[in-house]
């Protein structure tokens, strides 16, 4: 018996052998196939790229992951706690695999064989580390085994909290978040530091299932599970009991965060600096690098910039009539439903989508878009409104198939049905009308001495056209081109004393011939240069053009950045080629300068992931800025090394030539802003465009007004008249509170009395004079010369022109440019 109990014993022990042997080949073999665990050290996950305002505000967020990686040290106890109990409250202590949890779920699962239950699972913090990084998500028993080799290789090699931090910045939350800091915006729009403890116990229920927990699909069942992890945290002691049962009382709280945008009214800006990532980096630094990207807006200014264009896009478009409603919906069951389908403008919130519900003689009878509760779903609420016939006063002309017409009531305009923008009017006890403007426009507001842009407006609303007008709209600007003209005359020998024909003049070329036309179709005869653009005349600027060549005006344009290549035809003197509102601010910005080359930026800095900055717009060199202590040294100095493209004091010439424009020119509304202020309108054929591009010695502002498809304005839309109006609107309010600054007299020039008419030096006591600054060795001139007389008529020997002349001149011409 005893023989044959150990040839039993002895035949086991072979087999125990042979089977231990055969795992162990196969483990073997397995551990071959296994993946390099050693890149875990040089984990990079994919992480989201910001962009900040310049005083540090969010403006926006790119990422194909919603991730912030967190260092395991800013991770809070209570966080680290919840995620422990509710995945792996050994995690301290085992070397990797937890035999008695993994015992317990073999004994659980077997239990289950033949029940149709889900297997359970015991993967620790450092399997699910070898899962999630190395291995594929198979459910299989080798990918088990490979899971676990890892494990055993992962915690041999790298530190628990080392482990612990990979887990916590790489799984997934559901809502389109990874790791911990991600969720914590994600869901309730916090830090990791501040959330509560019930908070972090729901984040730590979520990695087992997030579509199972989803806080408003499953509500029950997420509280559910959020409670059984705080049960958890109490029972291993984390939190008091106390605490325990006030966390299990609160409700969830998710508060979802937005996505795209934070910054009110930047979205155009943010737009414009992803599309500047994307070409400087690529896609995938920009929605995986995790760049921190400091912007030059100024979110005050922004604000400012936005309201002004808006305010006069709508002054423009109202006085053409109401065009509409938005659509229309049926409103005999529940319209709140189907309003709710009906896409507003998110980024004018004072506005709201209404329904009209009743019209009649005295006004209109609405029902309000229902607003949306947390999870996105329409709230039940069904708030309705009035809005009286005095507040929609401006529909009362409407427009049907391009036909004006008018109204003798409210119900005339406006159908049950209708789907209209309305918004609280200013007493408070109703609504207003409002529509959309179809024109729209462009502005941007830079610092001319570092080319930083400080606000930018590219239409009406980013929701209506996300299409910029301000970087990328090609138009003419009209009479806005011409200080270039005359910038490039004052630094090849004119003065602002110069006297140019304002007469008729015909350009022959080959077989064609161009007759240009001043705005109001009138001729002044000789004037000097200031009177030419203080008046913006056309023939004068021809002329001008055409003395000094097309060639050298070319030059200056493409020096100024106005155009990369200008075609230097004399058609062009007048602003017929197209341009952006960005690059005539940065031309403009090097005449407010004293004449440096500037480079338009919308970035100040961009750091990498790791804090290193990888990119700085400001190119200044500072001497003595590394100096470690104070020895009786200089000061540090910046040393500005940007090209000078225009010579001081030509540009001090041109600055007060076009402060007369707002003086005593076409820009004289601005003179209420009681200001040093320069600038000029620019108003293009057939008035499609109004331009006005202005600056005082520290900001440049520039703007257009004008349809997407080019369309005329109408008879009186100048530069003038629509759009130095809006740059009034913005420097009033962005110049508040900063001190008045005069546009600095360069060194060496002098300052002249001239009499206005002749350009000569103006005689003591003489009226209609004006002071005007001239460079060394120039001066007013000593007898008096037209520049293109000759072309009229005359002998051309520079003497005055008969009365008899200069009544054909001054009542010659007519039409339009």
């Amino acid at each position: 018996m005893i023989r044959l109990i150990g040839y039993f014993f002895g035949i086991g022990t072979a087999l125990a052998l042979i089977v231990a042997a055969g795992v162990a080949i196969y483990i073997g073999q397995l551990t071959k196939e296994l993946p390099d665990y050693e890149v875990l050290a040089k984990y990079e996950p994919p992480v989201t790229t910001r962009i900040h305002a310049s005083d540090g505000a969010l403006m926006g967020e790119f990422a194909r992951e919603r991730r912030l990686y967190l260092p395991i040290q800013a991770v809070p106890d209570r966080v680290k706690a919840a995620f422990l109990s509710a995945e792996d409250k050994n995690f301290y202590n085992h070397p990797g695999i937890d035999v008695t949890g993994l015992m317990r779920a073999v004994f659980t699962n077997f239990q289950n064989v033949g029940s149709g239950r889900r297997q359970v699972g015991a993967s620790t913090i450092t399997q699910q580390v070898a899962k999630n990084f190395l291995l594929s998500s198979d459910q299989t028993y080798e990918r088990k085994i490979k899971e676990m080799i890892l494990a055993f290789r992962i915690e041999q090699a790298y530190s628990k909290d080392r482990i612990l931090e990979l887990y916590v910045n790489e799984i997934f939350f559901g809502l389109g978040a990874y790791g911990i800091a991600g969720a914590a915006l994600t869901y309730f729009d916090k830090s990791v530091n501040e959330l509560t403890v019930a908070e972090a116990a729901y984040l730590a229920a979520l990695p087992k299932g997030p579509s199972n927990y989803q806080p408003f699909k499953y509500t029950d069942r997420a509280i559910e599970r959020r409670n059984w992890v705080i049960d958890q945290m109490v029972t291993n002691g984390y939190v008091s009991r106390e605490e325990g049962e006030k966390a299990k009382a609160t409700p969830l709280g998710v508060t979802p965060r937005r996505n795209g945008t934070y910054l009110f009214a930047g979205e155009y800006f943010t737009e414009e600096v992803r599309r500047e990532l994307i070409a400087r980096y690529g896609q995938d630094a920009l929605y995986e690098g995790g760049l921190s990207v400091r912007t030059t807006l100024d979110p005050k200014l922004q604000l400012v910039a936005r309201k002004a264009m808006q305010t006069g896009l709508l002054k423009y478009d109202r006085l053409r009539g109401y065009r509409g409603p938005v659509t229309k919906i049926d409103v005999s069951g529940d319209w709140g439903t189907a309003l709710g389908e009906v896409k507003g403008l998110d980024d004018v919130p004072e506005w709201r989508l209404a329904v009209v519900l009743d019209s009649s003689g005295t006004g209109l009878d609405i029902g309000l878009q229902p607003k949306r509760d947390v999870s996105g779903a329409l709230v039940k609420e069904r708030e309705q409104g009035k809005v009286s016939e005095e507040d929609m006063s401006f529909a009362m002309r409407y427009v049907v198939d391009g036909k004006r017409l008018k109204a003798n009531s409210p119900a005339e305009v406006l159908k049950p049905g209708d789907v209209i923008f309305v918004e609280k009017n200013e007493k408070g006890d109703g609504y207003a009308l409002r529509q959309p403007p179809e024109v729209s426009g462009g502005l941007v507001a830079m610092d001319p001495h570092t080319g930083r842009v400080l606000a930018m407006v590219g239409g009406f609303s980013y929701s209506q056209s996300e299409f910029n007008r301000a970087t990328q709209a090609m138009r003419q600007p009209g009479s806005a081109f011409k200080p270039f003209v005359y910038a490039a005359a004052l630094d090849n020998g004119y003065t602002p004393a110069s006297v140019i024909m304002d007469g008729p003049i015909t350009i022959q070329t080959g077989t064609t011939s161009w007759t240009p036309k001043n705005y109001d179709g009138k001729a002044a005869g000789p004037s000097t240069l200031r009177t030419g653009i203080e008046r913006s005349r056309n023939l004068m600027t021809v002329r001008l053009a055409n003395d000094l060549g097309m060639q050298t005006v070319a030059e200056y344009a493409e020096r100024f950045g106005v155009y990369d290549k200008m075609l230097p035809v004399l058609a062009m003197s007048l602003g017929s080629g197209e341009t952006t509102v960005m690059r005539m601010v940065s031309a403009y910005s090097v005449m407010a300068n004293g004449g440096r080359q500037i480079k338009p930026s919308l970035i100040d800095r961009i750091q990498d992931r790791y804090g290193k900055t990888v990119y700085k717009h400001d190119e200044r060199g500072c001497e003595g800025c590394v100096a470690t202590e104070w020895a009786n040294q200089p000061e540090p100095e910046l040393i500005d090394n940007s090209e000078q493209v225009l010579d001081p004091m030509t540009a001090y010439q041109i600055t007060s030539m076009m402060e007369g424009v707002v003086q005593r020119g076409t820009a004289m509304t601005l003179r209420e802003l009681d200001r040093p202020l320069a600038g000029k309108t620019g108003t293009t054929n057939e008035e499609k465009d109004a331009w006005f591009v202005g600056y005082t010695p520290n900001l440049v502002v520039g703007l257009y007004m004008g349809y997407d498809k080019p369309t005329p304005l109408g008879k009186g839309s100048t530069g003038g008249g629509i759009a130095a109006p809006i740059f009034k609107d913005f420097m009033s309010v962005a110049l508040e509170g900063t001190p008045k600054v005069d546009f600095v007299v360069p060194e060496g020039m002098k300052l002249i009395a001239i009499d206005r008419k002749t350009g000569m030096q103006a005689q003591e006591g003489q009226q209609g004079t004006i002071i005007e600054a001239f460079k060394p060795g120039t001066g007013p001139a000593d007898s008096y010369w037209v520049i293109g007389m000759g072309e009229d008529g005359s002998n051309g020997s520079g003497e005055a022109l008969s009365p008899q002349a200069s009544k054909a001149i001054s009542e010659g011409g007519g039409g339009l440019y």
